[in-house]
């Protein structure tokens, strides 16, 4: 048998059987979300897994809302939809972000237009209220694509965003969880310690409860968005795949919208989202093939934790994760709306 014959057929068996975390095709939906991997199956009480839910639903409704109550945007959408999440401390987005090894919240967001691949990020900012704004700033308000740090801070109150102290970030939970990851790092001995300054063996919890967001409007045009805190105990100016455009965030309406999250530094070594677009356009695979394709496919063999939501030009959404979590929910035009934390 031919060496090329060998690669489809390792190629089909990736897709074949749906992996366990994957969703979809979902037909006719208008926006989703996610909030990243979020706890574990049993860390969250009940009131709080409500918590959670009540807030994506929220996150959805207000989407929908721009989409067909106001005939919005898909940009309009996912940044009303982040907003949302960016507001609520219970993900790692906004206010209630992560902190880095030296105590401090950088945030990182972006945000990309399908009709034309235009899209916009910031990384490293530690005053702007609403990340995903000043993302979206950057792109239609600047030549460029991604600003960083201070400089995007001065671009973002240059741009009448709204900005405040960093202390309005902080939450004492986030601050808790830094000082048990300071812990455990005198541990371990340096050698052990990832680059990206993860410390094996803590649990993760809700470091990678990333925001992200994937909209399809009135005239078929498709948006993502993706924002987060990154990861807890990060070294100060580590950005990870969220503010990456291929990475984390991608939008074309030849293929789809995809906002992903997880261990970033293999998210943009593995180019995620524009994979996931990829393997539409050239396999001419469905939207959960793809999805599954990249996270289950390449993603896992190499131990890259992760997941994503990806929504595609029909309309038709799918979520994957190798992770035994992934927080997402999706709406459809008529506005039902379902919920999910974890794999099922």
């Amino acid at each position: 048998m031919s060496p090329s014959r060998w690669f489809w057929i390792l190629m089909l068996s990736l897709t074949a059987s749906p992996a366990v975390g994957n969703d979809g095709p979902i037909p006719n939906v208008v926006l989703a979300v996610h909030g990243g991997l979020g706890e574990s199956p049993g860390v969250l009480t009940k009131d709080e897994e409500r918590a959670v839910i009540a807030v994506i639903e929220t996150a959805l409704r207000t989407g929908r809302q721009v989409l067909v109550e106001k005939q919005g945007s898909a940009l309009d959408a996912v940044e009303a939809a982040i907003r949302v999440l960016e507001d609520d401390p219970q993900f790692n987005a906004g206010k209630g972000a992560v902190f880095t090894s030296d105590g401090r919240n950088e945030l990182d967001a972006s945000i990309m237009d399908g009709r034309d691949r235009k899209a916009g990020a910031v990384a490293g900012v530690t005053t702007v209220k609403n990340p995903i704004r000043a993302a979206r700033a950057v792109m239609e308000k600047t030549r460029h694509v991604l600003l960083v740090s201070k400089g995007a801070e001065e671009f973002a109150q240059a741009a009448g965003l709204e900005i405040v102290d960093p202390s309005y970030f902080r939450t004492e939970r986030r601050w808790k969880e830094l000082e048990e990851r300071r812990r455990k790092e005198q541990t371990q001995p340096q050698s052990r310690l990832d680059p990206s300054g993860f410390v094996p063996g803590a649990d993760p919890g809700r470091h990678w409860s990333t925001v992200g967001a994937v909209a399809r409007d009135r005239e078929g045009h498709l948006a993502a968005g993706t924002s987060t805190g990154g990861m807890s105990y990060k070294r100060y100016g580590r950005v990870g795949d969220s503010p990456i455009i291929g990475a984390g965030t991608f939008a074309d309406d030849r293929t789809c919208a995809v906002s992903c999250t997880g261990h970033g530094e293999f998210f943009i070594r593995w180019q995620v989202a524009s994979d996931i677009s990829a393997q539409i356009e050239y396999r001419q695979v469905d939207v959960r093939q793809a999805v599954d394709t990249v996270i289950n496919g390449k993603l896992k063999p190499v131990k890259g934790e992760g997941g994503c939501i990806a929504l595609d030009r029909e309309g038709r959404f799918a979520a994957a994760t190798n992770s035994d979590s992934l927080w997402r929910g999706w709406i459809t035009a008529e506005g039902k709306v379902v919920v999910k934390l974890y794999p099922e």
